[in-house]
């Protein structure tokens, strides 16, 4: 395994995998931060916060003189689905996946990630945002895809690269932002922290 050229805030798969895809080297350090929005949040600046505080909550951790590697640069990453200017969040059940489901079928949604990186130098932060439209979905469709197991820890209730494909009509925006952590936004982050060119080599 290559050494490590960053902390990643997050214990996601699929931003494992986005960050592999462009070549960055890196080793995961999951955090726990309170997810609950504040009153009057919209759903951009709840997904900026969150992102920024677990770059924070990492970085702050790994200088406390416990981590021999602490000055490694760390990424957090946070994605929202937004309607009318209310957060989705994860559905606890099915039920709540219904509900969903429900009120994103037949519309056009945003899907927000936020991307902060935490380095020597202080945070960086950027936003992608993305237009999503669902077609419009029975009570039985949704029940059966709750039974597949693969809504369960996404944020509004679906995932683009999964099952949940086959109910998505137009994607306008960033699709690995909607995945979960947007390639360009990262790339314009952490190419300059870590000298890199656009090969993935030291510049």
């Amino acid at each position: 395994m290559s050494k490590p050229l960053i902390y990643l805030a997050s214990a996601s798969p699929r931003r494992r995998e986005l960050l592999a895809q462009i070549g960055i080297a890196h080793e995961t350090r999951p955090v726990a931060v309170d997810e609950r929005i504040e009153p009057g949040e919209t759903p951009t600046n709840y997904v900026l916060r969150l992102a920024e505080t677990k770059a924070r909550t990492l970085w702050a951790h790994l200088q406390d003189g416990v981590e021999e590697r602490g000055r490694l640069p760390v990424l957090g990453a946070d994605t929202t689905v937004a309607l009318a200017g209310q957060v989705f969040g994860k559905p606890a059940n099915g039920d709540e996946l219904r509900d969903m489901l429900g009120r994103l079928g037949g519309h056009t949604h945003q899907v927000h990630t936020a991307v902060a990186l935490m380095c020597t130098h202080g945070l960086r932060t950027r936003l992608s945002t993305s237009q999503v439209t669902l077609r419009t979905l029975t009570a039985q469709e949704i029940d059966a895809y709750w039974l597949t197991g693969e809504p369960a820890d996404k944020a509004g209730g679906y995932a683009v690269q999964g099952r949940a494909a086959v109910f998505i009509t137009r994607i306008e925006g960033s699709y690995s932002g909607i995945v979960g952590l947007p390639l360009y936004e990262t790339w314009e982050l952490l190419a300059p922290v870590l000298g890199l060119n656009s090969t993935g080599a030291a510049a």
